[in-house]
């Protein structure tokens, strides 16, 4: 298996149903938005591909138990997964059970090309609330901004602010972290107060409406380093401009 730079898409969005395409849709998106990938594998208890000759059928199974099942691209030199999981209300914002789709790909130029695209066709495959595709390191910051105990001698680092866990948020609409690139739907857009073309044109700059009036907002051109001061104070001022991301404020 590769060690190189790795890239993490989460979407959230709705549970499953029983006669639920979404995560079929999920898929195809991922492979019109990076030329040549192809998720056709299954991956077995020993973490071995598996060929699925009957993709379609096996997502609609797996969808109709509420689940979406792991699949990868069959290629151990140049891993690229995908799957979802269901959280239960009682682990969700607003107590409302919830899909999460989550994918994992090599940070390289070709990845990092598409990868607004490769968000925005998942995440309105899906029906997605919210979502965000961030590098590794900026993943486990996010990790430790999350903490049970809040602040004092388990602060966030770099200055970061604390979020709350997902339960503590209200609604589901309220992204809980940002990422390198975000997508807010219309829902999610409206619930932080995004855009107001006085305080956003730095971030309109970088961002992209789609097809169903949702956005997708680029903080920096390349992948967050949060090593990066002009990367971090990005990050910090955006954190600062929507207190709404991570349950921090009240309407």
């Amino acid at each position: 298996m590769t060690t190189r730079a790795r890239l993490h898409l989460h979407v959230f969005a709705p549970a499953l149903t029983g006669d639920d395409g979404r995560p079929l849709a999920a898929v195809e998106g991922m492979e019109r938005a990076l030329t040549g990938l192809r998720l056709a594998w299954k991956i077995s208890k020993e973490g071995q591909p598996i060929a699925l000759p009957r993709r379609e059928a096996w997502l609609a199974e797996t969808a109709a138990s509420g689940k979406f099942g792991l699949l990868c691209n069959g290629d151990a030199h140049y891993p690229v997964t995908m799957g979802g999981r269901r959280h239960s209300g009682d682990s969700s914002p607003g107590g409302q059970p919830r899909l999460v789709v989550h994918a994992e790909l090599p940070q390289d130029t070709a990845v990092v090309a598409v990868a607004a695209d490769m968000l925005e066709r998942v995440a309105e495959g899906v029906l997605a609330w919210w979502g965000v595709i961030a590098p590794g390191p900026v993943r486990e910051v996010v990790a430790a901004q999350t903490n049970p105990k809040g602040a004092g001698t388990d602060a966030p680092p770099l200055g970061l602010p604390a979020l709350k866990l997902p339960w503590n948020i209200r609604s589901p609409e309220i992204p809980e972290h940002l990422g390198w690139l975000n997508y807010w739907s219309a829902a999610a857009a409206q619930a932080i107060g995004f855009p107001d073309p006085t305080r956003d044109a730095e971030l309109l700059s970088q961002a992209r409406r789609t097809a169903s009036g949702g956005w997708v907002v680029r903080l920096k051109e390349e992948p967050l380093d949060l090593n990066d001061s002009v990367h971090l104070d990005t990050l910090k001022r955006t954190y600062e401009r929507f207190l709404m991301i991570g349950g921090r404020a009240v309407p």
